[in-house]
C-alpha cells in the first residue's frame, strides 16, 4: 500500500472553541497515539484529509515540524449534514508490526436465475502488516445454487492477512428468489388487511 503524505502541524489549543477555529480555516483537529507516546494533538488540511480517506485504511505519512510519522486512520468524525471531516484519530504505526483492520468484502459474479444474493456483512477483519494492508477480499458468487453459505473462515484472504473476525460468521448466502417476495407481498397484503390505528378515535373526535 503506497502512503499519502499530508502536511501535520502540532496545536496547543484544545475545546470546542479551539476545534471551531480550526475548521472555520478549512482544516481538521487530529489525535495521534499509540505505541505507549502522549497522543499528540495536530492540525491538518482538510481537504487532503477527505482526499486521503476515500481509501479505505489508508497509511498516511505526517510530515511538519516535530512530526515524522506513520499513521493509520481510527477514528472518523464527520458532520452528519454536510459530511466534512470533523476530526480523526490516527494510530501510530511502524513497518513490519501488524494491526487489526476492516477491509471491504465485494462480490464478483451472478448466483443462479432463481435464486437471491444476501450479503450479512460488508467488510470483515482481518490482520495485516501496517505496511501491506490488502484493499479487500472478493468473492466469486458466479452459479451459486439457493442455500448455499459462505462464512468468514470461506474467504480467500490475501496473502499475509489472517482472519480475527469469527470464522463462523455468515458472510453471505444465497436465498430463493420468489420464496422471498412471496414474503414481501404476504407482509403488504396484511398491512392493506389492518385497521388503521386511530381510525375509531378519529370518528368520535369528529363527532364531538
Amino acid at each position: 500500500m503506497s502512503e499519502v503524505r499530508i502536511a501535520a502541524e502540532q496545536r496547543t489549543t484544545f475545546g470546542k472553541g479551539a476545534a471551531r477555529k480550526i475548521r472555520r480555516s478549512d482544516k481538521v483537529p487530529a489525535v495521534l497515539y499509540g505505541h505507549g507516546i502522549e497522543p499528540k494533538h495536530l492540525t491538518l488540511p482538510g481537504h487532503e484529509v477527505l482526499l486521503a480517506l476515500r481509501t479505505p485504511n489508508v497509511l498516511i505519512r505526517l510530515k511538519g515540524e516535530g512530526v515524522d510519522e506513520l499513521a493509520l486512520p481510527k477514528g472518523v468524525q464527520r458532520d452528519p449534514i454536510k459530511g466534512f471531516v470533523e476530526h480523526v484519530d490516527l494510530l501510530l504505526v511502524k513497518r513490519g508490526e501488524k494491526v487489526t483492520v476492516e477491509i471491504p468484502v465485494t462480490t464478483v459474479g451472478d448466483v443462479q436465475s432463481d435464486g437471491m444474493l444476501d450479503q450479512q456483512l460488508v467488510s470483515i477483519a482481518v490482520e495485516a502488516e501496517a505496511t501491506n494492508i490488502p484493499t479487500g477480499v472478493e468473492v466469486d458468487v458466479e452459479g451459486m445454487e439457493i442455500g448455499t453459505v459462505v462464512t468468514a473462515a470461506d474467504l480467500k484472504l490475501p496473502e499475509g492477512a489472517t482472519l480475527t473476525a469469527d470464522a463462523e460468521a455468515v458472510v453471505l448466502h444465497v436465498i430463493n428468489k420468489q420464496t422471498d417476495s412471496l414474503a414481501e407481498e404476504a407482509g403488504e397484503g396484511e398491512a392493506a388487511a389492518a385497521p388503521e390505528a386511530g381510525e375509531g378515535e378519529s370518528a368520535e373526535a369528529a363527532a364531538e
